[in-house]
């Protein structure tokens, strides 16, 4: 049949013909079904590729994390689609239309390409919210055909896992208050938000009970070892001996890794080091601990480091700068974004915390048990990796006493920590007594930055950390 023109009618299409051709039965009853009667439930959308847009900072490709949706699934503007990491950061990416997700077009672990389409969308053409070349094809499909499903994941802050929670428990986080910093939306806050619905009874969270210090009187249980005499221990991984040679694509955090390091082969290094004694700052630190965690923060001897270290940087700003590429410029920067390395296990990261010369010890703590959190469970977004200014990297957690660390470009400094350990020392009237020495190394970039002033820093440094109440009279 050769059609003429199409006149819709009620929920029925009506087909006049101007010229009829040869035809037989099979065809007509083709016709029949396939062309004169469809139900008013057809969809008009089309269908449009939702492209991985550049996410900054030179990256080309990601490896696809995780999917927080799947096909048939109904999204809105600014829900999350997927995670992605870079070898810079974990990255969320977010939907830029309102519809139904037609097709993924990558698996988890998969490689994606920036300009290249992630999942197809099926919006509805009548708001014409897609460009030309975004769309591949209107397909007409019954809304029978699939199931409505709202992902929950609003343009609030969040993790992965808490919105996976809301996802499972069909929440939309737009609709929570969230109680965290910034407003972030906490797993205590989707389950309280469920009780509310539900009218069940939720046992208060944990970081709700305030837990007073023990008295000196009291007894405190001994530790079960002796963490100086604790013996290394392998990490239980199946061992595959296939006697042949394995190729693996260098990804994620150790391809930054090659890049940064490579950068850091065209500075002229330079190595000081020496010892502090701790012993006092040991004494204030147990002190302090039952107080922070009331508080619900772990407070370790790293709030306290980076703490002196920028106050350190206030006498010697030349150690919180960055030299161009040309060797023509110094820039002196205003914040104090120190670096703190961690080991994880997609490989060696290094997230900052930002402005720590308005900070409090307590601050970095907060800051720090937020970084360590989301490093562990590789969430860590581009800006907490980005922007600093100086480094300190803590061996001493594994083991080490010296290290020769190297600097991170545009850094100009970096200091590596070892361990804390008791050892003799003669006092002022030459009695042995035992001292928590720790030993630090710090590397500098000898084209601005001389042995000496290195070496007054580290003595500042030093100072307020074996005197810590020395601290008190220049915090801010």
């Amino acid at each position: 049949v050769c059609i003429h023109r199409v006149r819709s009618c009620g929920s029925i299409r009506f087909i006049k013909s101007k010229y009829v051709c040869v035809f037989d039965k099979s065809a007509l009853k083709f016709s029949h079904q396939q062309r004169l009667f469809r139900t008013s439930a057809v969809s008009c959308g089309q269908i449009v590729q939702f492209k991985l847009s550049d996410i900054g900072e030179g990256i080309t490709e990601v490896t696809v994390k995780e999917w927080y949706v799947k096909e048939g699934d109904s999204v809105s503007q600014f829900d999350s689609i997927c995670e992605v990491q870079s070898d810079k950061a974990s990255v969320t990416i977010t939907s830029r239309y309102d519809g139904i997700i037609r097709k993924l077009h990558y698996n988890i672990d998969d490689i994606a390409f920036v300009g290249k389409p992630l999942v197809d969308i099926e919006i509805d053409a009548s708001k014409g919210v897609a460009s030309e070349e975004d769309v591949v094809e209107t397909p007409p499909m019954s809304h029978e055909e699939h199931t409505h499903q709202e992902i929950k994941g609003h343009k609030t802050l969040a993790t992965p896992a808490v919105r996976r929670l809301a996802m499972e428990n069909n929440i939309k986080l737009s609709e929570i208050v969230g109680t965290g910093k910034d407003n972030r939306i906490l797993k205590e806050d989707i389950l309280n938000y469920l009780a509310k619905q539900t009218g069940a009874i939720l046992p208060p969270s944990p970081k709700a009970e305030i837990v007073p210090p023990l008295r000196k009187t009291e007894a405190v249980p001994a530790a079960p070892k002796d963490k100086a005499r604790k013996i290394p221990v392998p990490v239980s991984r199946p061992i595959a001996f296939s006697g042949k040679d394995r190729t693996e694509p260098v990804t994620g955090f150790q391809k930054a890794m090659v890049k940064t390091m490579s950068a850091a082969l065209k500075i002229p290094h330079f190595g000081y080091s020496d010892e502090v004694d701790l012993t006092q700052l040991v004494r204030l630190r147990e002190e302090l601990k039952p107080l922070a965690e009331m508080r619900g923060v772990k407070l370790s001897f790293m709030p306290f480091f980076i703490k002196a270290a920028s106050l350190g940087l206030l006498q010697y700003p030349i150690l919180n700068s960055s030299l161009d590429e040309n060797c023509q410029n110094v820039t002196y920067k205003a914040s104090h974004n120190i670096g703190v390395a961690m080991d994880t296990e997609q490989g060696l990261i290094v997230p900052n915390v930002k402005n720590v010369q308005v900070c409090s010890v307590f601050d970095i703590a907060v800051e720090l048990n937020r970084l360590q959190s989301l490093g562990s469970a590789g969430q860590l977004g581009t800006s907490d990796l980005t922007g600093g200014t100086f480094t300190l990297s803590n061996i001493g957690t594994i083991g080490g006493t010296y290290a020769k660390p190297v600097i991170l470009p545009p850094e100009v400094a970096i200091g590596a920590l070892g361990k804390i350990q008791a050892l003799p020392r003669f006092n002022g009237k030459g009695e042995v007594f035992k001292a928590q020495i720790m030993n630090v190394s710090w590397s500098a970039d000898h084209r601005i930055i001389d042995g000496a002033t290195m070496a007054r820093f580290s003595n500042l440094w030093k100072s307020y950390l074996e005197n810590p109440a020395s601290m008190l009279l220049d915090l801010k």
